[in-house]
């Protein structure tokens, strides 16, 4: 039976597409001009347009004293009847008055949310597994190296999953493809979602008088790395970034790997810019990007989708005279959040003069 597939149509296409923002600048004035003019577009093209601002309304659920830190259960809401649930561990003790460097610790898909990133398994040996496999615990860890650190659930994850997608045996399984069959019509996406919601859980966290607005990071695994990347690309009150598991080429680790998860997918993003582009707009503050050596998600050139996305970001750092600001770590490894030299690069920016 003969078939007419699209496939190699696509393909075709985004080699032929002219990129629109991808990064040209020859120097500091032409970067700031790029910088306006791409932020104005992937505004658009995310839908932050389209969101809705309402009050937060924080809440408090409850405090529980840990080893080392205190976690306490949060809500805001970030648009009218958006709910999202996070938790802050707060490193203990903290002194009086003591303004905390801000670590958001984003998770990834199979990981129920922040559950995974605070290291909390609900009993659920599958979640467990997740846990250990791909080192998730890491917002405990940013905690008890004294980051005031927040851990949401993003839209479709842990509390906020859809009614599709709940009960005991679907605790790793997120909301992604759910939300954006509801969401595209509204053009909207799950992607722009997520960023109008961590950026309206900084406005909440910013205004809290333990939180020094001036040291904000962020960091994740995996989906988690999808949040630090475009949050740290569209909101510069992020200082630092750390995107582990997720930093390649589109083409190879998203069209022709298109069984991935709906929420990597924004309307008109392939003719706009390749990945590198996007991370080049956190050239001018700070970004660590993690790589398992054996990460099938990087597509099927391995490392050789991943170097060339990295260096559009060091070629707009050392035009911004920044080269100290972007990092690249390559592991000999899977897909997992690694840290042994992100956290540290975290700390000296945080702590001036570093924790290990």
């Amino acid at each position: 039976m003969q078939y007419f597939a699209c496939e190699e149509y696509f393909k075709n296409r985004f080699d032929s597409a002219p990129r629109a923002f991808a990064f040209k600048a020859a120097s500091a004035a032409e970067y700031e001009s790029w910088k306006a003019g791409f932020r104005e577009r992937l505004a658009a093209l995310l839908g932050l347009d389209r969101m809705r601002p309402c009050a937060p309304e924080p809440k408090s659920h409850g405090v529980e004293l840990m080893d080392g830190y205190t976690r306490e259960k949060m809500t805001i809401m970030t648009e009218p009847g958006v709910m999202m649930p996070f938790y802050i561990l707060k490193p203990a003790p903290s002194a009086a008055g003591e303004r905390l460097p801000v670590m958001l610790a984003l998770h990834g898909h199979g990981s129920n949310g922040k559950s995974a990133v605070c290291g909390i398994d609900k009993g659920i040996p599958a979640l467990r597994e997740a846990i250990d496999k791909h080192n998730y615990a890491y917002g405990v860890d940013f905690a008890k190296k004294g980051w005031l650190t927040v851990c949401p659930d993003a839209r479709g994850f842990g509390e906020r999953a859809e009614k599709y997608e709940r009960g005991a045996g679907d605790a790793l399984k997120c909301s992604c493809y759910s939300l954006s069959k509801m969401a595209l019509p509204f053009g909207m996406c799950v992607a722009g979602m997520w960023n109008w919601d961590l950026s309206r859980l900084l406005d909440y966290v910013l205004g809290r008088q333990d939180a020094d607005g001036a040291r904000v990071s962020c960091a994740g695994l995996s989906g988690g790395g999808m949040q630090a990347l475009w949050l740290s690309a569209m909101d510069e009150r992020v200082k630092s970034a750390v995107v582990s598991g997720y930093f390649y080429g589109y083409k190879n680790a998203l069209l022709e790997q298109h069984e991935c998860c709906y929420c990597n997918y924004v309307p008109g993003l392939f003719e706009a810019a390749d990945m590198g582009d996007i991370g080049a707009l956190s050239a001018n503050r700070g970004l660590f990007v993690e790589t398992g050596r054996y990460d099938e998600l990087n597509g099927r050139d391995g490392l050789d989708n991943v170097y060339p996305q990295v260096e559009t970001v060091k070629r707009a750092a050392a035009i911004l005279g920044n080269e100290a600001g972007v990092r690249h770590h390559v592991f000999d490894g899977g897909h997992a959040w690694r840290g042994e030299q992100s956290v540290p690069w975290l700390c000296e920016r945080s702590f001036l003069g570093g924790r290990a």
